[in-house]
């Protein structure tokens, strides 16, 4: 057996177990970066095979600055994990390097993190440690020049971390205390009714044809006949491009309303929803 102080401080360095700890350490001659090493080479295997497996639970994470704010997701196979405090200074340190490179995931890879190594080489070295398949999943950055950027976080765990994450970006001429309301009051809504897009024309045409052949499928599986059915997909496809359109979907402050007549109704022609992004774990 190794000597028990060394097994003890490679345990506390890696986060491996007592027996992965002593076998890198006979393996390493008791040289304890060799075992860290051999530890590494170990966890990558095992990382490889949790990659396989399902990660739906996770955290979302907002920050930024005055020049631009970003939004990333950090995902895990169970919620326990989530909560767990190396997953949660994880995905924090992400979260930042993320928005320092503008979300492009080739350079956060590479980024180097406080302790020296790259973020993907800390991947590796998190789902050995922890046992479970974790992955970097959507992200975007915003630019906050000529707008005003609004957020919202629901289900939080902790700081600005959550289970769902919302980025409205608002473009003004001069602000208020109607239009700071707004902000925050249509990042909830964006949260709570998961808008597609800003306006109905922007639903992908590839995306709309698929909604017409489910509809019609329906329809003709109650026996109706073309001319009818034709009719009733106009409407239903209507109806699919107002709810899933920020701007005509119902205002959740006051269902009776709709995005576009709260816009109409503050008292600035210039304000303008320039951009949004909602991302929840498990969608």
């Amino acid at each position: 057996m190794a000597d028990l102080e060394s097994v003890k401080k490679l345990r506390n360095t890696t986060g491996a177990g007592f027996k992965d700890c002593n076998s890198a350490l006979k393996e390493a001659s008791g040289n304890l970066e060799k075992a860290i090493e051999i530890l590494r080479i170990k966890g990558v295997s095992k990382a490889s095979k949790k990659m396989s497996r399902e990660a739906n639970e996770g955290l979302v994470y907002i920050c930024g600055n005055d020049k631009k704010t970003s939004i990333i997701e950090i995902n895990c196979e169970t919620d326990f994990v989530a909560k767990n405090d190396d997953f949660l200074n994880f995905t924090k340190e992400i979260g930042e390097i993320n928005n320092s490179v503008s979300s492009d995931l080739d350079k956060l890879n590479n980024s180097k993190m406080i302790n020296g190594s790259t973020v993907s080489q800390n991947l590796i070295d998190l789902i050995a440690k922890i046992g479970e398949k974790i992955t970097i999943g959507r992200s975007k950055t915003f630019d906050n020049s000529n707008s005003k950027i609004f957020t919202y976080n629901h289900s939080i765990i902790k700081d600005n971390l959550s289970k769902l994450g919302v980025v409205v970006s608002l473009e003004f001429d001069k602000s208020s205390k109607e239009i700071e309301q707004f902000g925050k009051q249509i990042s909830m809504h964006v949260a709570a009714s998961n808008p597609m897009v800003i306006d109905e024309k922007d639903i992908q045409d590839d995306i709309i044809e698929k909604e017409k052949k489910i509809i019609q499928e329906e329809l003709k599986n109650l026996g109706k006949t073309q001319e009818i059915a034709e009719k009733i997909s106009l409407g239903k496809i209507n109806k699919f491009k107002e709810d899933n359109s920020l701007l005509t979907q119902d205002w959740v402050m006051d269902p009776k309303l709709k995005v576009k007549d709260i816009l109409n109704k503050i008292d600035s022609k210039s304000l303008k929803i320039k951009d949004f992004v909602r991302i929840k774990i498990g969608e």
